[in-house]
């Protein structure tokens, strides 16, 4: 279908080409296709390959996932380098190739990005963070999970700068304690979204602290945050009214005491409660559960 929309010619229509570039083509054609089938196109011929090169040049989204297999360093260069007005940013576990050379230009000239993600980005530094930080001032999604360069220092660089922001997933940022993230939720008030999971180091500071500074606070997630008790999730309840969903799971010193208050208020939680915990677990033992009336 795509090879005969390209070819398509005839004597009184003309072919594709003919239809203008940035008023037709670009905005209502090209923006349909997958960016693999772009590139591919740009082989065509040298028309094409211009026509390729100015849509890039104005695309507003670039997901690296939609390229198979792993894009090259020097063809991501390529791709974005006369691109100016991207939005979103979607590298994610792109850390057989991406460095700080590569990504630091990218976001050096796009401040219109409100939307990053570099998930799994292990190659970066915290030179990354401090450039998206300078960058980026509209900058309200932003994905760190699982990039341990993320230092105390880049992430107040990005509370600094950053103050719009809506969500930020700080998943398995191992260097970061509860003083960084008490400074992050001080100065980004806006806050929607907030992961803290599978870190050791956050406790009830930095929990008290995102509820009593966040009060638009939705969704939090503290999976495998060992050091969070009973008492900030009490106080969690008590500052975040539109709390939607938190996640506890493998935080052992969080119990139903403090749960049962926001469970009562409906809000999503990871662990059952206890009772339809022990017959899930006798379930498993014995290989049926027994009946109990629980309306009793």
């Amino acid at each position: 279908a795509l090879w005969c929309l390209m070819m398509s010619v005839t004597p009184t229509r003309g072919c594709l080409l003919d239809l203008p570039w940035e008023d037709i083509l670009v905005p209502h054609i090209l923006c349909h296709l997958p960016l693999q089938q772009l590139l591919s196109l740009q082989r065509v011929s040298k028309s094409f390959q211009s026509l390729i090169q100015l849509y890039l040049a104005n695309m507003r989204c670039f997901d690296s996932s939609q390229i198979r297999p792993a894009i090259p360093r020097a063809a991501f260069v390529n791709l974005l380098k006369d691109n100016e007005v991207l939005q979103q940013l979607a590298l994610q576990n792109c850390s057989d190739w991406l460095t700080d050379r590569e990504l630091l230009p990218v976001i050096g000239q796009n401040h219109h990005l409100h939307q990053i993600q570099l998930k799994g980005c292990a190659q970066l530094s915290r030179h990354a963070l401090v450039a998206i930080s300078l960058s980026c001032p509209n900058l309200r999604q932003l994905s760190l999970a699982h990039c341990e360069w993320v230092d105390s220092l880049s992430l107040r660089s990005l509370a600094d700068h950053c103050k719009a922001l809506e969500a930020v997933d700080l998943t398995a940022c191992r260097q970061l304690k509860d003083e960084a993230i008490c400074y992050l939720v001080q100065k980004c008030s806006r806050l929607k979204s907030l992961s803290l999971a599978v870190n050791a180091n956050v406790g009830d500071m930095a929990v008290e602290e995102a509820a009593k500074c966040c009060p638009e606070l939705e969704h939090l997630d503290l999976t495998g945050c060992l050091r969070v008790k009973n008492d900030s999730i009490r106080v969690l309840a008590e500052y975040c009214p539109k709390l939607r969903s938190l996640k506890v799971k493998h935080c052992h010193n969080v119990a139903e005491s403090s749960l049962s208050i926001l469970r009562s208020r409906g809000v999503e939680l990871d662990v059952e409660p206890p009772l339809q915990r022990a017959l899930v677990l006798l379930q498993d033992v014995v290989g049926f559960a027994p009946f109990i009336n629980l309306q009793i």
